[in-house]
């Protein structure tokens, strides 16, 4: 079984490049024109620096002379500034009841407001006890209270449905 290299991913650099013309950018940004690869890889060792494949789909190729490590460290700081912008949207659970006191439903509107407002998913559930079972009617009035006070903010993804003994919304931010 013959050895296989390691496969690298990235662009192809030096001597890797095996077609037989280029389109060559000099290390000014200076477009020197179509040449062989092998006077383009030449003019790079040169200038000391390394020749890399820049759009391999292109007909022919276009390669630029620049120092490869400066690059792979800066295509690696993007990476981790796009990695490092990037949010994670979770999803909060609010637990309120039917009979919600007016105090508790305006403490847990000011709950969802700031996941809303963090940018996460919020899942309203609404807990039925004992006979409360019999008028799910209060519950849907709940979280229909919810949801036009939360109209102008938020979208909503999952609508009221009542799953045993509780209801449960999934609201999304817009």
């Amino acid at each position: 079984m013959p050895a296989q290299m390691p496969t690298r991913d990235g662009p192809r650099v030096n001597e890797d490049i095996r077609v037989p013309q280029v389109r060559l950018i000099d290390q000014d940004g200076e477009m020197i024109g179509v040449m062989s690869a092998r006077e383009a890889l030449l003019r790079a060792y040169d200038v000391g620096l390394d020749l890399l494949e820049i759009s391999p789909n292109a007909i022919p190729p276009v390669c630029k002379i620049l120092d490869y490590g400066k690059y792979k460290y800066e295509q690696q700081k993007k990476a981790n500034e796009a990695r490092k912008r990037q949010k994670v949207v979770e999803l909060k659970e609010i637990k309120v009841r039917p009979n919600i006191d007016d105090h508790d439903y305006g403490v847990k509107m000011r709950q969802m407001k700031d996941f809303i407002g963090e940018g996460d998913k919020v899942k309203v559930t609404l807990r039925f006890r004992g006979r409360e079972m019999a008028h799910q009617d209060l519950g849907l009035k709940v979280l229909d209270r919810i949801r036009t006070e939360l109209a102008e903010t938020t979208k909503v993804e999952q609508m009221p449905r009542l799953e045993n003994r509780q209801m449960i919304m999934v609201l999304a931010p817009k």
